[in-house]
């Protein structure tokens, strides 16, 4: 229901869905551009409907009764962001206790512009073994895309300008909010 809801959701409003990616057990999603709330709900609604699940984290602030059953439906992983270090081991612990797990995690962070990435993503995935899937939203082709795996090397200079390079070219909803 969720999967033919969601095809039929982005049908209406012209998006389509590219998968070059298997469907990994555990991976974190780095999804960019970030520029818009939009970017929630279609790459959500783009992940639906092709019958995955990602999770996503939230400040364990929201998480109170009833919006914590919400979020908790929606995939939502609450986050204390006191340290960003205890940030990354807290998801990390989420790889390790569970036997399927997918966060997507927009690196810019913010929608405003940010050409300094965070560097969460990576070291969670570092650190939890598990590979990096580059996903997209590109609204001028109306085209949400998982495209490729990366595996980060442990040198993160010289991994985030490939991973950046990925993204050239991709049409974010507010272009003058997107920084590479």
């Amino acid at each position: 229901m969720k999967k033919a809801l969601s095809r039929f959701i982005l049908k209406l409003f012209g998006w389509k869905v590219v998968v070059q990616v298997p469907d990994l057990k555990k991976c974190v999603i780095c999804v960019a551009p970030h520029t818009s709330n939009w970017d929630f709900i279609i790459g959500k609604l783009a992940y639906l409907s092709i019958g995955r699940y990602a999770g996503f984290m939230i400040k364990k602030s929201w998480f109170f009764f009833p919006l914590n059953l919400i979020f908790k439906a929606m995939g939502g992983v609450p986050v204390d962001r006191k340290q960003r270090s205890e940030l990354t081991d807290q998801i990390v612990e989420q790889f390790n206790c569970r036997e399927r797990f997918g966060i997507a995690i927009t690196p810019e962070a913010t929608r405003k512009r940010n050409n300094d990435w965070k560097k969460g993503f990576y070291f969670i995935s570092l650190k939890a073994h598990v590979p990096i899937v580059l996903a997209y939203i590109d609204y001028k082709k109306k085209e949400v895309g998982l495209s490729r795996i990366f595996i980060p090397t442990g040198d993160y200079d010289r991994d985030i300008v490939t991973i950046k390079d990925f993204y050239k070219g991709v049409s974010a909803r507010n272009p003058q909010n997107f920084g590479l």
